[in-house]
């Protein structure tokens, strides 16, 4: 059993950054992929970051070159930093846990808004 939480959401300007951090409960941190989605009111949830438990990275197109995922497995936590932001970025941004290309454990969300 996997418990995360995120925190490091908020409001910021078009152009700002945020970073948002994911801890992870449990011993067996490094040996899960962890992701961060997000879901933008009226929009179905995407898969924004992937950072496997073998070290590659998946990013979403609209994010690359902005957001950079890193992990750090001794202190079980996994860090999104978002950079340029704009307002198609606002949404809630899960981290989830999950191995072979299936996510088992979800946070609970935090908010991004991006203002204009």
């Amino acid at each position: 059993q996997v418990q995360l939480v995120e925190s490091g959401g908020g409001l910021v300007q078009a152009g700002g950054s945020l970073r948002l951090s994911c801890a992870a409960s449990g011993r067996t941190f490094s040996t899960y992929n962890m992701g961060w989605f997000r879901q933008a009111p009226g929009k179905a949830r995407e898969l924004v970051v992937e950072n496997s438990s073998g070290g590659s990275t998946y990013y979403l197109d609209s994010v690359k070159g902005r957001f950079t995922v890193t992990r750090d497995n001794a202190k079980n936590t996994v860090y999104l930093q978002m950079n340029s932001l704009t307002p198609e970025d606002t949404a809630v941004y899960y981290c989830a846990a999950g191995v072979r290309g299936t996510y088992n454990y979800w946070g609970q969300g935090t908010q991004v808004t991006v203002s204009s």
